[in-house]
């Protein structure tokens, strides 16, 4: 395919699928996409969203639309979310997750695998979530996360989501591996704190990767530098 022909690909919209590497932000991946896209086709400006936001310690699936494929994206967004999540019972960090130490720790003698199986059954279904303090959700026009982070702990009202499916696909007391497909917004390190709470202890994320949105799968996902090298022999 010629450069002019691409390049009207490009702008008439495209759906791309890519796996975010550990520690980008969304934004990073979507401006490295931008400036490879722009820099091959010698393009002086091309429009790029995506279809959510994935946090700098997970990996996986995002979904990038590009020119007037952007008009769709609240579509995309609005898909189910699948993720294989790591989690760690018996401790509890500020943010949910690794970004910050351990602040506590509880027992988890008392627990065994199907005292995992059977509480994860009581988180099927419609409920409130509480979002984590270290959040991208505005509290007065401020970012959560930027108060978290000066020792502030913002008023977060809960969300309705919905949570498809869970199931557990490891166990090594105290680490376990959940399966969950669940709604947009669902934050899965607050999943992480409810489960530690349902079983009289603590927990936080130790790992998260999105493996599906919609009929979108991580399986057809490409590499950034995959991409590019795509891109460059095209």
């Amino acid at each position: 395919m010629n450069i002019s022909a691409l390049t009207e690909e490009f702008s008439a919209g495209k759906v791309l699928l890519f796996n975010k590497p550990l520690y980008w932000t969304s934004f990073d991946l979507v401006n490295k996409v931008k400036y490879v896209i722009r820099h091959h086709l010698q393009l002086k400006k091309l429009k790029i969203g995506h279809a959510g936001t994935l946090d700098p310690l997970a990996t996986g699936l995002m979904v990038l639309c590009t020119g007037k494929e952007t008009r769709n994206i609240e579509k995309y967004q609005e898909q189910p979310k699948e993720y294989v999540a790591r989690i760690r019972l018996g401790a509890t960090t500020p943010s949910f997750d690794l970004e910050t130490d351990i602040d506590a720790d509880y027992p988890v003698d008392h627990i065994g695998k199907q005292d995992v199986e059977e509480a994860l059954k009581d988180f099927t279904g419609v409920q409130l979530q509480a979002p984590p303090y270290y959040s991208a959700r505005l509290v007065n026009g401020t970012r959560a996360y930027k108060l978290a982070r000066k020792g502030e702990q913002p008023e977060l009202p809960p969300k309705e989501i919905t949570i498809y499916s869970i199931s557990l696909t490891d166990c090594n007391l105290p680490n376990i591996e959940i399966c969950v497909l669940c709604s947009k917004g669902t934050y899965v390190r607050s999943l992480a704190r409810d489960i530690g709470i349902k079983l009289r202890s603590g927990a936080h994320l130790t790992g998260l990767v999105r493996t599906g949105i919609g009929n979108f799968s991580l399986q057809n996902a490409l590499s950034i530098e995959d991409f590019e090298r795509n891109l460059v022999f095209l």
